[in-house]
């Protein structure tokens, strides 16, 4: 029977009748399967199909698709998604030059090499073809068809200008998006068509091209590969496209393949450019009409003989080379992409570890990116697919119904649901995968029913924004200026037949408030238009510059230079703040897009890099327990924990919890527990960013000047902004949390039950004057005493000069000092007698909570301290007051028992204090210590 069947190639150009000859030549045999290039495609021939046969003997299978009846005979598939060892009587391959692709053509390939019907085998495709057919398919039958209508070049036209019934051809979703909006505006409307729109969406759009409702179709070169619509005349808006890797000229036989489109059955078309496109050379227009074109020398060729015993086989397999000539290895697959990254994996390569589980691998990857985020992303989405099937034997019911449920809204604007209609694409190719899932008709039913909810919903959006058949003023006198020069210069000044309309600032435009009226709507249009290519220069610019050029503000804002390019907005965590750009929405959503996550990447890496004490802690896994526990409460605090607060937690962790928690910097304090490296001004400044957002704060309280020890305590200003500005408010004035740690730390060492008076150490921590400290010190708890006495000079001398001059001539010193002559006095003015000189003193004394502020009876001399001061406030970090001296009180005797615990230490007998040789109570000191 192999001998005896029939294999042709049906060649020539679009308008042909190729697919409708291989549907009457399917539907002549008993069982058949035809694959076809799009999804959209096979959907259109089996509503065709099932029309004529009925729906109980025809399948459909796609990779997102499938309905299979139990008696079914005739199946439309996918090229990819064609079932093998079906043994039908009839095969056909719709396109089979796409042999050619670097993206599908192996798929292509293997078909044209390996799929055949037992009685009857067909492909379908363009002349060049030919060549690689006859090599290839031994015994192959041509059969050429002539184009039933003629196609001729028109050359370039504005859009303006097209006529009614005219398909406009782009290249990326922005461009057919822009098209589509202006022909809104300059023509009523147009319907779009897409290669990632579902087919529900997608014949909802045709069905507005078809019945007249808009005039205009704006489509992808998706409208190339057999979409049969009632069109007069294409515009290629663009004769270059991003092939998956880069940008490229459009081949003259793929340009042939879309102009082909123009002119149903007898009518004939014409083809041209619109837009910024270039004039198609003369040489390959002719080509184009009288279709002849290069043939092809090479088809895209890769291994289907697969060795499944490992992963290492498996890549092996798919780099085998072909051993023909006309075969050329294809590049790299996204699948294959896909293989090599989970293989790094050591979890995902330790499951892999018989043929079962290599093959398992190997279908997981074959699942296509619909999403297009990035590969790495892609990637992780498979990784946890395969190890949900390789653990569970099905991917879990409720991981399923989370990942759809989370899609399974319709709000949103077009680009919203479009990312949505792409998501749920993988859940549906999941669903369709037999075994994959438990319930395989529930799953294909709800997944089904979202992707036809959220078809509808893109559909009612593209009506809503590309449609508008009302004819208002400004688009009528748009159509009568339709050449308004409208300019951007480098300033982001806006102008309009040379006068100034507005600024853009960022990405938002500002109208000169001078225009009013209609002038003003028909100049805002004008100026619109000319900024759309301005925002994507200005978003790819933005998207490419350093965080240096970027900052925030400390009421939250985020700024590019000096234009407000943004805000920061709550997120689910405190780290973790969202950001809301601002963009007009003329600009498009991949302006919105490409400025939201240039800003999202400048804030998480500006909180990573400040914030890296808080982001370790989290990532220690070693910390556990009660350590763990309050490791999470500093984070939560962003650093800053008033001891106060937490008193019991600290009381609750041992030494080596503490120690675990000092490793990641924390300083338990006597009043705060703070991380010091987030101190910095830097770090400040963001945190209390953080902090208001987290709170909700209409109005974010400002950081401190750098470098300030003290700041005014400001009534109005509650004490918990002082604290989240590393501040803690005492009398007067507020004072920084380390300073305030270090002065605890000198006031340790006073008898602040006898009373002290302020050091030289101390104001120099502070910076404060003695008043000042006072009302510092008030504000800790302590009471201040004033006092006065007499001023005593300074010394003028050191005290090795000192020493030295009393040593040598005490005597004489003396006796100056007593014989000093009245005219030799400085003499003081007669009506300003010299009053004596006097200084004011404080005493402080403690008059609050003792155990807040300092040790109970802390004495003056103190040995080795613990590098964490703070924690001697309390008794527990060691273990109770003891005497830390190494020999006992003079005398041997214990201090008395009121005057509390005390502590000593060895050391050499004190140095009498020389006298000052200046001093004329000195000198008369130092004579009576000579005569004796």
């Amino acid at each position: 029977m192999a001998q005896r069947a029939r294999i042709a190639a049906v060649l020539g150009p679009t308008n042909t009748g190729k697919t409708h000859y291989a549907i009457e030549r399917m539907l002549a045999h008993r069982t058949g399967m035809i694959g076809l290039p799009l999804r959209l495609l096979a959907r259109e021939v089996y509503d065709k199909i099932v029309g004529l046969r009925g729906p109980g003997v025809v399948a459909l299978v796609t990779g997102e698709e499938r309905i299979v009846p139990p008696r079914a005979a005739y199946w439309v598939c996918t090229v990819e998604a064609m079932p093998e060892g079906m043994g039908c009587d009839f095969v056909a391959i719709d396109e089979i030059q796409l042999c050619a692709d670097p993206e599908r053509g192996h798929v292509f390939t293997d078909r044209l090499l390996r799929m055949r019907g037992t009685q009857e085998t067909l492909f379908m495709g363009s002349d060049t073809m030919r060549g690689p057919i006859s090599q290839l398919v031994p015994g192959v039958e041509f059969v050429r068809r002539e184009r039933m209508s003629q196609l001729a070049y028109s050359g370039s036209k504005k859009i303006s200008r097209l006529q009614p019934r005219t398909a406009i051809v782009g290249f990326s979703v922005e461009n057919v998006y822009a098209i589509a909006e202006l022909l809104r505006r300059q023509k009523g409307g147009a319907a779009v068509v897409m290669g990632a729109l579902s087919p529900r969406t997608r014949n909802a759009q045709v069905a507005l091209y078809q019945n007249g409702d808009v005039d205009f179709l704006v489509a992808t070169d998706a409208i190339g590969m057999g979409l049969n619509l009632d069109i007069t005349h294409v515009a290629f808006s663009s004769l270059t496209k991003f092939d998956g890797r880069r940008m490229r000229p459009l081949m003259p036989n793929e340009l042939a393949q879309i102009a082909g489109r123009a002119g149903r059955g007898m009518t004939p078309g014409t083809f041209g450019v619109t837009g910024e496109a270039p004039p198609i050379p003369d040489e390959v227009a002719d080509a184009i009409c009288n279709h002849r074109f290069t043939p092809l020398k090479k088809l895209n060729w890769r291994n289907a003989a697969l060795s499944f015993g490992s992963i290492d086989r498996l890549i092996a397999s798919l780099e085998q080379g072909p051993d023909n000539q006309m075969l050329t290895k294809a590049r790299e697959a996204d699948d294959l992409m896909a293989l090599r990254t989970l293989a790094q994996d050591g979890e995902v390569f330790a499951r892999a570890s018989d043929p079962a589980s290599v093959q398992l691998l190997w279908d997981v990857c074959r699942i296509p990116d619909f999403r297009g985020i990035s590969h790495a992303e892609h990637a992780g989405l498979l990784e946890t697919i395969y190890k949900h099937l390789h653990e569970k034997g099905a991917v879990p019911d409720d991981f399923m119904a989370r990942q759809v449920k989370r899609i399974d809204r319709t709000d949103g604007d077009i680009d919203t649901l479009s990312k949505r209609l792409a998501y749920i694409r993988t859940w549906t190719y999941v669903a369709q995968r037999k075994g994959w899932v438990h319930d395989e008709s529930y799953w294909r039913d709800r997944t089904r029913a979202v992707e036809d909810s959220l078809s509808d919903a893109l559909h009612d959006r593209l009506t809503q924004r590309f449609v508008d058949r009302r004819t208002s003023v400004l688009l009528r006198r748009l159509k009568q200026k339709e050449a308004l020069l409208a300019e951007v210069n480098d300033k982001g000044e806006v102008t309009v037949e040379g006068e100034f309309v507005g600024r853009l600032e960022g990405f938002r435009f500002r109208q000169d408030q001078g225009a009013t009226g209609q002038e003003a709507k028909t100049l805002k249009a004008a100026s619109i238009q000319a900024l759309q290519p301005h925002f994507h220069l200005r978003a790819d610019r933005f998207y490419n510059a350093p965080d240096t050029e970027i900052d925030f503000t400390e009421q939250g804002g985020l700024m590019w230079g000096e234009q407000a390019v943004g805000r920061l907005a709550p997120g689910d965590d405190a780290m973790k703040p969202r950001v809301v750009a601002f963009v007009d929405d003329e600009a498009g959503p991949d302006v919105m897009q490409k400025v939201q996550r240039r800003l999202q990447h400048f804030i998480d890496r500006k909180i990573a890099a400040l914030f890296e004490p808080l982001l370790a802690i989290q990532r220690d896994e070693a910390l556990t327990g009660l350590a763990r526990g309050f490791g999470f409460r500093m984070v939560e605090s962003l650093g800053i924990l008033p001891r106060a607060d937490v008193a019991d937690e600290v009381k609750a962790l041992d030494q080596e919890s503490r120690a675990a928690l000092r490793k990641h910097g924390i300083r338990f304090g006597q009043f705060t527990i703070f991380l010091p490296a987030l101190l910095k001004p830097a770090p400040t400044r963001l945190r209390l960013v953080l902090w208001s957002l987290a709170n909700g704060l209409d109005d974010f309280p400002e950081a401190p000047p750098p470098g300030l020890v003290t700041v005014p305590n400001i009534d109005a200003v509650p004490d918990v902004h002082y604290t989240i500005a590393g501040y803690r408010a005492a009398g007067s004035r507020a004072i920084r949390i380390d300073m305030l740690e270090r002065l605890a730390d000198l006031l340790r060492a006073e008898d602040s039950r006898g009373g002290f008076e302020a050091k030289a150490d101390m104001l120099s921590i502070t910076g404060m004057t003695l008043e000042q400290f006072a009302d510092l010190m008030q504000g800790l708890g302590y009471k201040a005493e004033k006092g006065e006495r007499p001023k005593v000079k300074p010394v003028a001398e050191t005290l090795a000069t000192a020493e030295e001059t009393a040593a040598e001539a005490p005597a004489e010193a003396a006796a100056a000092a007593a014989a000093v002559p009245a005219e030799a006095q400085p003499e003081t003015p007669a009506e300003a007698p010299a009053e004596p000189e006097v200084e004011v003193f404080y005493t402080f004394t403690w008059g609050g909570n003792r155990g807040n502020t300092q040790r109970r009876g802390q004495g003056q001399g103190q040995g080795r301290r613990n590098a964490d001061r703070g924690d001697r406030g309390e008794r527990s970090d060691r273990g109770g007051d003891k005497p830390r001296g190494k020999g006992k009180p003079k005398g041997g005797k214990r201090p008395p028992r009121d005057e509390g615990a005390k502590t000593y230490q060895a050391r050499p007998p004190k140095k009498e204090k020389p006298i000052d040789p200046d001093n004329p109570f000195a000198a008369a000191l130092m004579g009576l210590k000579g005569k004796s």
